[in-house]
């Protein structure tokens, strides 16, 4: 059971860096905080259906990768119509006092396919293979073969933009 609304900022901060890290893992730096915001919606529409049978934690991501595939499929089809402007928008300069090989990892992390993407934000979040597993339903050593032609196919896109790290 949920306490009041009161509590919501208390029960979401020590996931607001999660929640972050999805957002860069699936919007672009000018979209950034518009994909944070309707995370942090969807989790507070989510919610009063926690009952506590998983963590908070896995209970949020959950609910923010979900919101977060969704809104890329949105934003992709948006894309589509004004495409001619995708090149001017994704040259933009990374966000001030911003790592640009940090940006250059997020933009790699980007082309990977949703459930890679996923697991990678895990990964480097420090989460088990266990936990992914559960996440996923994928067996561990699904989820390890996985995680090794992400980084594989991570470190070709990176060399492909740029002269890497």
């Amino acid at each position: 059971m949920v306490a009041a609304d009161d509590d919501f900022a208390d029960w979401i901060a020590p996931h607001v860096g999660r929640l972050t890290r999805i957002s860069r893992a699936f919007a672009a730096p000018a979209d950034r905080h518009d994909l944070m915001q309707e995370l942090l919606i969807a989790v507070w529409k989510a919610r009063p259906a926690f009952r506590g049978d998983a963590s908070p934690a896995t209970f949020i991501y959950r609910v923010a990768h979900n919101r977060a595939l969704t809104w890329r499929r949105r934003e992709g089809l948006r894309w589509l119509k004004f495409a001619r402007f995708r090149d001017d928008l994704m040259n933009l300069p990374p966000e001030s006092g911003e790592d640009p090989r940090l940006e250059t990892l997020y933009a790699a992390i980007r082309e990977l396919p949703p459930v890679d993407r996923s697991l990678m934000l895990l990964a480097l979040d420090g989460v088990s293979y266990a936990d992914m597993s559960a996440l996923h339903a994928l067996s561990e050593s699904n989820i390890g073969a996985r995680l090794t032609r992400a980084r594989a196919r991570l470190m070709a896109i990176i060399g492909e933009t740029s002269d890497g790290f």
